[in-house]
């Protein structure tokens, strides 16, 4: 449950320190006063998105605190050793908002991230308002409160549910190697046969792509080379070249070569000199030979490249990669050609998962069912005592059957309608086209007070439950108040002076201004203060006759 809650600097509340009780407490107050925001920040110590704006006018941080006791054994404690951090039995959550965007958030003195908040708050308390009524309007959620309601035997369908699909998604995956059923399989055979016959008939060549392209850019620079090799060759061997020069260089330095050993020296590296101009003229001689290329030979190397320029476009941007395609799509192709027997037992396995889960689909659909139905009287007999004793309620589950049922989720095939007629004599009809405010305010409070012992949440908020209803049906639901919180902590937000009298703690929650400025109080109120308040709430005027009818009010709750 809430014991305390401390706010600073939320909205128009400078500071407010509320003690709560086990059971019923309510928040009133005149409209605008504040009453909204105490859930506020109640939303936002339990983790709801943070807003610059909701910092009071002038201050630079907002900072709510929650404490929280709670059963050792309770799902918010196992969430919060799950986190490594302990508690004896108390919950301490502080949370701190800056205007500039920054946050902290503790459990218990550590510092956790808002989806580790989460995962604790969401065990400690239920929300209930006008969004909430939207929530359950949703056909999308109500599924989830039937099952709520169904225990192990359902989680335990779920379970085996969730085997079973997990070996159809292997089986599936395994089918989908072995090229999915006979004809798919056949397609791809074809398609293999092919793509390693197009890569055969290629003989590509490791390194084969680069030779080509060296080839043709000589060819393509087969008269700027040719220039270039004459031009050596001239300047090597030619008149007056450089080989002349150094043919006479060596025969004058031979003429003294005798004399010392320095020009002996000289003269043989002239002659190697020539022997070095020879071999380049050579070598020089062979390249102008090498470049005579025909168009034959070109025309041969851009259609080779062509080829491989195709086949990159289709299996590998290199040929090594092209090579790997073919040495994949060769294995593939065996083992398809070999797979025939065990597709057919892939297959007939899947046959039998799907009417495995099928059988898992409709038990899942039968303890529904019978859930629904026991669900279904006890709101009924919960709405007579909100003053609708001609009330309906029923689920109506949509048909299915083995060729409709898409057997492909744990949660089954079932999809529900909430059916309700609030009047003796009107047909059902889906819950979100019938119902008005004041309905669907007792409606959920019936609901709610059927789920109370199923959720192990130990605190229930409601924000303004009450709207649209008055009179005999404000006191039923004052006493559904007062009998769900002899188990249940409840923290209401009220508009009633019946809801207010059978307040086991009262809270009033008042606007004042002083010296220019504006700020929300928030006070326990009790004896005469909470006559007062029902006073109030009730229009009456303080006089005697209206003070003895608000203590008559409150004294049947006591």
């Amino acid at each position: 449950m809430l014991e305390r809650l401390a706010i600073k600097n939320i909205a128009l509340i400078e500071n407010a320190n509320i003690e709560f009780g086990p059971a019923l407490n309510i928040l009133s107050g005149e409209t605008g006063a504040g009453k909204s925001v105490i859930l506020d920040s109640l939303n936002f110590v339990l983790g709801s998105k943070a807003d610059k704006n909701m910092i009071r006018y002038g201050e630079s941080e907002a900072f709510v605190r929650g404490e929280f006791a709670v059963a050792p054994d309770s799902a918010a404690a196992k969430a919060l050793a799950e986190l490594d951090i302990d508690s004896d039995g108390e919950i301490i959550i502080t949370r701190k908002y800056t205007a500039d965007g920054k946050g902290n958030i503790k459990i218990n003195g550590n510092t956790v991230t808002a989806a580790m908040l989460k995962s604790v708050s969401q065990h400690l308390v239920d929300v209930y308002g006008q969004s909430e009524h939207f929530a359950l309007l949703n056909e999308s959620n109500q599924l989830a409160v039937i099952d709520s309601l169904c225990g192990d035997k359902l989680a335990e369908i779920k379970s085996a549910l969730t085997s079973l699909l997990a070996e159809k998604r292997d089986c599936n995956r395994k089918l989908q190697q072995l090229g999915g059923d006979g004809a798919e399989r056949a397609r791809r055979i074809d398609l293999l046969a092919y793509q390693i016959k197009e890569i055969d008939a290629a003989g590509l060549v490791a390194g084969e792509e680069e030779e080509l392209l060296a080839k043709r850019k000589i060819i393509d620079n087969t008269e700027k080379i040719a220039e270039a090799i004459a031009g050596s060759m001239s300047a090597l061997n030619g008149d007056g070249g450089s080989g002349d020069s150094i043919s006479a260089a060596r025969r004058l330095m031979a003429g003294i070569s005798d004399l010392n050993d320095a020009y002996s020296a000289v003269e043989e590296r002239l002659e190697a000199a020539l022997a070095e101009i020879q071999d380049l003229s050579d070598t020089l001689a062979d390249m102008a030979d090498e470049l005579d290329f025909d168009e034959a030979e070109a025309r041969r190397v851009e259609e080779r490249l062509d080829l491989i320029r195709s086949l990159k476009k289709k299996y590998g941007s290199t040929i090594e990669e092209i090579i790997e395609f073919r040495n994949r799509a060769g294995n593939e192709f065996e083992l398809l050609s070999d797979s025939e027997e065990a597709a057919e037992k892939l297959t007939s396995r899947l046959f039998e998962l799907d009417d495995k889960i099928f059988e898992g689909c409709v038990a899942l659909s039968a303890i529904r069912k019978a859930g629904a139905g026991k669900f279904c009287k006890a709101v009924e007999s919960e709405l007579t005592d909100l003053n609708m004793p001609a009330a309906k309620f029923e689920v109506y589950f949509e048909e299915y059957n083995r060729g409709t049922a898409g057997l492909n989720s744990a949660n089954g095939c079932d999809k529900v309608h909430f059916m309700f007629s609030a009047n003796a004599g009107e047909p059902l009809k889906p819950l979100n086209k019938v119902i008005s405010g004041g309905e669907l305010s007792r409606f959920m409070l019936s609901v709610k007070a059927c789920l109370k012992d199923l959720n192990g949440i130990s605190t229930y908020i409601f924000d303004e439950i009450d709207a649209g209803i008055s009179g005999v049906t404000a006191k039923s639901v004052a006493e559904k108040f007062v009998a769900i919180s002899k188990h249940t902590q409840i923290i209401a937000v009220s508009h009633l002076p019946q809801i207010c009298a059978a307040g086991a703690k009262n809270f009033l929650i008042k606007k004042v201004e002083h010296a220019g400025t504006t700020t929300t109080t928030v006070s326990e109120i009790r004896g005469e203060a909470k006559v007062d308040e029902i006073i109030r709430l009730t229009g009456g005027g303080s006089t005697e006759a209206a003070r003895k009818h608000a203590s008559e009010l409150i004294a049947q709750y006591n």
